[in-house]
């Protein structure tokens, strides 16, 4: 009988850390079948000579929710070895939701996660009220790689308290209501529950999104239902101390005892900034204090630098301003005809030296320190500061960024970093026990900062270029460990019996491209896309999704429910 796909000539790294081995990859119905010289017949080969073999990356942290109904593929996160994605993440779902009420969904995620209503709209076929029938119906999609989901906060709230969740705490039967459907939600298949804390996550109308109205009391609650079901994940974008130590410590208190009490596992997103240098070692501390008591806690991270991407063809820190207001609404066109006139370019860095008065949130553009916006020359880097740039040409900074734009026919892309802007903190972040690469936010912020990269970032800069990090570990790190934490047990390894999720790259090629701005959403709404090169195949369930990069047709991607609906 023959195989249904061989990879031969290549090098395994097998996601274990173990030392890489020359061997052939067998599949048959979608598992590895066999590891070691190959001689049998095979439907469809890959000579992967030159080349390793790797389990395919899993991503833990995107926003996939909406973006997998109208984008088989999984795009951007597909083009980086990402074969299975985790969705739902900082309370954000659409569902619990009935259709009459999908207002309340869009509302949360509007904003906080820069995805355009008109989008969702038009890209959404709604046919679900509760979460098992939501889970039920991607599970129909077609689908490129493999997705799961958590259930969200803010919908819950808003599913069992309508216009309500946004204005007050729950009440007794408010949480008996949401209570019901997580428990539910979980026996479905759901791989946990989300919430979101943060003043990052507000309402186009600037008020917080639905689970920040919840006390601690009712997160406890809802965490409790999976601590008695044994089952799920707990991950929330969390509380900001603000500077005050005490509320800080109180709030560490409180995410330690849930994680022990409870049982289940707690995860959250952990970064440097410049502005706290050092309260992301505070972080570190809990996790360990937290595992020394009996609890299961870690923190996910990310490969560079969290940076929004700054253009004409998407946002600039002045948009808002009066001057720039009325320019940025022209085309392109004929903002590049304008931005040549003496006059109203006075005018523009006269206006630029006003402070915008709406709050930033999430990955909005900050007020302009020129010190801290690069121009983004090549994907890696190093970039130069606008500020640098502006001193050489005995300009204003912002006269500089103008004429970095034309000189590209306003195609030109400027980072403003909002975390990890110390590279020797991010590393060492990245190397910690109780820490998982990820966090990519694909999905989410889409025309505002582009981290589906981070895998192929990892491999390029820290792998390659910097020599930090061995490959085998880099590839454990992107696959085993994310499999381990999230619990998908038959993915994460190349062995025998596992999903054949796998990839073939060069590790010496193997690097993100330069972002675009493009038009692909429904409705036309734009986004920023990245791609990728130097991976040959991108192999789901045993079958290849994408070969250098471009789609075969194939779509054999599966919802991954968690344990608990089989027991």
């Amino acid at each position: 009988m023959p195989y249904d796909l061989v990879i031969k000539n290549g090098t395994v790294i097998d996601g274990s850390g173990l030392p890489r081995y020359r061997a052939d990859v067998a599949v048959r119905h979608g598992r590895v079948a066999a590891i070691g010289r190959i001689r049998e017949t095979a439907r469809e080969v890959i000579d992967a000579d030159g080349q390793v073999v790797t389990p395919g990356f899993i991503d833990g942290h995107t926003h996939m929710d909406a973006q997998v109904f109208w984008d088989p593929l999984g795009t951007c996160s597909c083009w980086h070895g990402v074969t299975t994605v985790v969705m739902g993440n900082c309370g954000f779902t659409l569902a619990p939701c009935g259709k009459s009420e999908r207002h309340l969904v869009v509302r949360n995620l509007e904003r906080a996660e820069d995805i355009a209503a008109e989008a969702m709209d038009a890209g959404i076929d709604w046919t679900w009220t509760t979460f098992p029938e939501f889970l039920d119906r991607v599970d129909a999609l077609p689908k490129g790689i493999n997705y799961a989901g958590y259930v969200g906060h803010s919908a819950l709230r808003t599913y069992a308290m309508g216009e309500r969740a946004f204005e007050k705490e729950a009440s007794e039967d408010d949480l008996r209501a949401m209570e019901r459907e997580l428990r539910d939600a979980i026996r479905a298949g759901a791989i946990g529950f989300t919430t979101s804390r943060s003043p990052s996550h507000e309402t186009p109308d600037r008020r917080p999104v639905a689970s920040r109205l919840a006390s601690w009391d009712e997160v406890r609650r809802l965490v409790g239902v999976m601590g008695d079901m044994n089952a799920g994940v707990f991950e929330l974008a969390g509380e900001r101390a603000g500077g005050d130590p005490d509320r800080l410590r109180d709030y560490h208190v409180r995410l330690r005892d849930l994680a022990v009490e409870t049982g289940r596992p707690i995860t959250w997103g952990l970064f440097s900034r410049r502005e706290e240098p050092d309260l992301w070692r505070t972080y570190l501390a809990l996790l360990e204090e937290t595992a020394a008591r009996g609890g299961r806690m870690f923190a996910q991270v990310h490969s560079r630098a969290l940076a929004v991407v700054l253009s004409f063809k998407t946002t600039l820190p002045f948009d808002r301003l009066p001057v720039w207001r009325e320019l940025r609404a022209l085309p392109l066109e004929q903002q590049t005809q304008r931005l040549r006139d003496p006059e109203l370019r006075r005018r523009l860095v006269e206006a630029a030296r006003e402070r915008d008065e709406r709050r930033p949130i999430g990955a909005e553009a900050r007020p302009a320190s020129y010190e801290w916006i690069f121009v983004m020359d090549t994907a890696e880097g190093p970039h130069r500061s606008v500020a640098t740039v502006a001193r050489e040409r005995g300009i204003d900074p912002v006269e500089a960024i103008i004429d970095l734009a034309l000189e590209k026919d306003l195609d030109r892309f400027f980072l403003q970093p909002i975390a990890n802007e110390n590279q020797e903190h991010a590393l060492e972040l990245i190397k910690h026990p109780r820490t998982v690469v990820t966090f990519s936010d694909s999905g989410a912020h889409v025309s505002q900062i582009m981290d589906a990269s981070l895998q192929t970032h990892l491999l390029s800069h820290w792998v390659r270029a910097k020599q930090a990090i061995a490959l085998e570990q880099a590839v454990r790190m992107l696959s085993f460990e994310p499999a381990t934490h999230w619990g998908f047990s038959d993915r994460g390894l190349i062995r025998e019996g596992m999903a054949a999720d796998l990839l073939v790259f060069d590790p010496e090629t193997i690097a993100p491209e330069m972002p675009e701005v493009v038009r692909d959403l429904p409705a036309g709404a734009r986004r920023l896309t990245q791609r990728a090169h130097g991976i040959a195949a991108t192999v789901v369930n045993g079958e290849v999704v994408l070969r250098d990069g471009k789609p075969t047709g194939a779509l054999p991607g599966q919802l991954l429910r968690s344990g608990v609906r089989a027991r």
